[in-house]
Formats: C-alpha cells, sequence, structure tokens
C-alpha cells in the first residue's frame, strides 16, 4: 500500500509537470507580461552596423537565392556585410558564391578548404565580422525586406544583448506529407517565444533569423556539439543582458517534405540541447528567478517529457488495481499510442486525418527527443553534418 501510495503520488506529479509545461507556462507568461514594467526599446534612427553570418555547405539549390533576397533588404548596405563561408562544399556553392561576390561589395566569401563543422565556420566568421551587431541565419531562410530594420532597431537599449525575428514555416507545393505537423508546432513555439520575448527572457532564439552585440559573441565549442541558436541565446543571457523578440521581423523556411527528414534533424537537436544544457547549467538556478523559470518550464521539463511519458505508462500499469481511475487512465493511454501507429500507417500511404496525424507528430517528435537523450549519454552525436535535405 505504501509503494502504491508513493507511485500514485509521483503518477499525478508528472502529470502536472506535463501540464505546467505546455499549458500552465505559456499562460503564466501573459500573467507575469502584465504586471512587469515594459521595457523602454524605442526604435532607434541611428541604425547600427551589421554583419550577416552564414555557415553553407553543398548550398548550391538555394545559395543563389538566398544573396538575392538579402540584396533586397531595406537597409543602408554601407552599414552592412554579408559573410558566407564554405564548410569545404563539393559541389557548385563556392562557384557560385566567387560570381555574386563580384557583383556585391558588400558580400565576403570564407572558402574553407577542410570540412569542420558549422560551429568553427561561425566561429571564424563572428571574429573576421567588422560591425557591432552579428545577424545569424541560414542559406534556405529568406528576409522580408524590413526584416533586417525591424531586427536590429531595438539595440538602442543598453541592457539588449539580442534580439529574436519571427521565422515563418511555410509547407512545400510538392510532395508535402501533411502528416507533417511541424508547421502548427511552430506556431505554438511562437507564442511562447513572442511572449517570453516581451519581458526580456527568451530562452531559445530560431536560428534562422537572430542577433546579438558582437562584444557578447562567445565562440561555439568546436569538439563538442552544442545548439548554436540555444547556445548564443543562453549566452547573452548568462552575462547579464536582455534577449527580446521582434514579431515584425519576419523571415521565411520551408518544411522538409517528409517527417522522417524532421525526424533525424529533432534527433540531432535533442542530443545538442543536452549538451548546451551541460554548459549553461548554472542558469537553472539562476539570481534571475523569472529566467530560470522559463529555462526548466521551456526547455528542460520539454526536453524531459519522453522519460514522463515512460513513467506514467508504467507506473499506471503497477496502480491498475488501485483504483478504477487509473485503469481508465491506462484504456487512455493505450487508445492514444494506438492512435499514434495508426497514424504511422496512414504516414506511408499519406493519409491526412489531423487529430490521428496530430498525436503521431507528437509522439514521433517524443520519440526523436529520447533518442537524442541516449546520444547525448553515450557521446554518440556529432559536431558534423549534412545540411537537411531541400
Amino acid at each position: 500500500m505504501q509503494t502504491e501510495i508513493i507511485t500514485a503520488f509521483l503518477y499525478w506529479a508528472v502529470i502536472y509537470l506535463l501540464i505546467h509545461s505546455y499549458l500552465i507556462y505559456p499562460f503564466s507568461l501573459i500573467l507575469i507580461s502584465i504586471f512587469k514594467k515594459k521595457p523602454n526599446n524605442n526604435k532607434t534612427e541611428l541604425l547600427p552596423t551589421v554583419s550577416i553570418l552564414i555557415s553553407a555547405f553543398n548550398e548550391e539549390k538555394v545559395i543563389k537565392e538566398r544573396i538575392n533576397n538579402l540584396k533586397q533588404l531595406n537597409y543602408d548596405f554601407s552599414k552592412l556585410e554579408v559573410l558566407v563561408g564554405s564548410d569545404c562544399s563539393n559541389d557548385r556553392t563556392v562557384e557560385i558564391l566567387n560570381e555574386l561576390s563580384k557583383k556585391f561589395n558588400w558580400l565576403v566569401l570564407k572558402d574553407f578548404k577542410e570540412r569542420r563543422g558549422k560551429a568553427a565556420v561561425l566561429n571564424d566568421l563572428a571574429n573576421e565580422s567588422k560591425n557591432d551587431v552579428l545577424v545569424f541565419t541560414d542559406a534556405n531562410t529568406k528576409f522580408n525586406a524590413d526584416a533586417l530594420i525591424e531586427l536590429v532597431n531595438q539595440f538602442d537599449n543598453e541592457t539588449t544583448g539580442g534580439v529574436c525575428g519571427r521565422l515563418i514555416l511555410d509547407e512545400p507545393s510538392d510532395e508535402f506529407n501533411q502528416i507533417n505537423r511541424e508547421r502548427l508546432y511552430w506556431k505554438y513555439e511562437t507564442y511562447l517565444k513572442k511572449h517570453e520575448g516581451r519581458l526580456g527572457i527568451l530562452v531559445g532564439a530560431n536560428g534562422g533569423i537572430f542577433a546579438i552585440r558582437k562584444k557578447l559573441f562567445k565562440n561555439f565549442p568546436v569538439n563538442e556539439a552544442v545548439t548554436d541558436d540555444l547556445y548564443q541565446t543562453l549566452s547573452v543571457l548568462n552575462q547579464g543582458y536582455k534577449f527580446y523578440y521582434a514579431y515584425n521581423s519576419n523571415a521565411v523556411e520551408k518544411i522538409s517534405k517528409e517527417l522522417k527528414t524532421e525526424f533525424k534533424r529533432k534527433i540531432r537537436f535533442a542530443a545538442t540541447n543536452f549538451q548546451t544544457l551541460k554548459i549553461f547549467r548554472g542558469l537553472l538556478f539562476n539570481k534571475n528567478i523569472l529566467l530560470s523559470y522559463a529555462f526548466w518550464s521551456h526547455k528542460v521539463l520539454r526536453w524531459l517529457v519522453p522519460i514522463m511519458l515512460i513513467f506514467l505508462f508504467f507506473s499506471n500499469l503497477l496502480l491498475i488495481n488501485y483504483h478504477q481511475v487509473y485503469f481508465i487512465l491506462f484504456i487512455i493511454q493505450l487508445i492514444f499510442y494506438s492512435l499514434s501507429i495508426l497514424g504511422f500507417l496512414f504516414s506511408l500511404f499519406k493519409i491526412n486525418i489531423p487529430i490521428v496525424g496530430l498525436i503521431y507528430y507528437y509522439v514521433v517528435t517524443n520519440i526523436a527527443l529520447l533518442i537524442g537523450l541516449i546520444k547525448f549519454l553515450f557521446k554518440k552525436h556529432s559536431y558534423i553534418w549534412d545540411s537537411t535535405p531541400r
């Protein structure tokens, strides 16, 4: 009986943590922002000098379009440089960039002859950059014309260390598997980033569009795989600066056509997220209580959801005869996971039933997190990887 009481207590505690991470925390951000003094982030008329950094490996399909996209920015190009580092590309990436650099004097190509990974390339680009603000983006991202000016004009406030733009995910028009619910999930993430940004405690910028002061840049570890956008975000916060969100600074990226591609990407990021957490574990108990609250609620608890789900399933088995409610809850779990298996079967034939697809996406995402955790624990994750297929 004593064992069952303890198990039941832990069971409901885990359920609370899940509810907190997904529901209570988002609503608490709204309540906190109502009572917390709003930051004085006035848009500055004197725009800072900016260095845009892009690490590229075999991006011949998108790199020309990306540079032409940057050419359309509403910004004073005398204050702008774009540094693209080729990580030993073996396609036409370097050839294309060489041609473009002859047309645009603000475009600088760094052709690295040894494959070292994104972190090493970004370190070199950041250290060779000349300007006050570093903007990180990807080869497959597209900025709106006003994206850059909306992103960097908040740096007039000296407490601002970084600003994240709004990344909008677009579904490919051809051969896209509708069971991939990444865009729906990203809308939820955008909601969290928006409200964390209002408080200056955004705990995870998106790599497609974010900016930091160059003086706050910390070199990425080159022999340990970290999540680059999360690493720089936490580094800025760790130095006592604020990290805000610019909702009107818009960028667009295409979602992977297949969920299996997204699955591999999530495994990689899960492993690197845990490595990044290890480096910045001090933020879990920071003097800025609000920051630690966001870090625990938005990141750490979410990363531990697979462990919680496994615990709920097996502890439910132990409690199934303890009270009728646990029998009902166990049946609900069985139905939930059965629907995820059905979602997998539907995905093979590209059958789209929204609720089934959403459950399948959720389970697949958490399986990826679990595999990523295992890779991290056994040091099986690499700091060099191929880019997502375009």
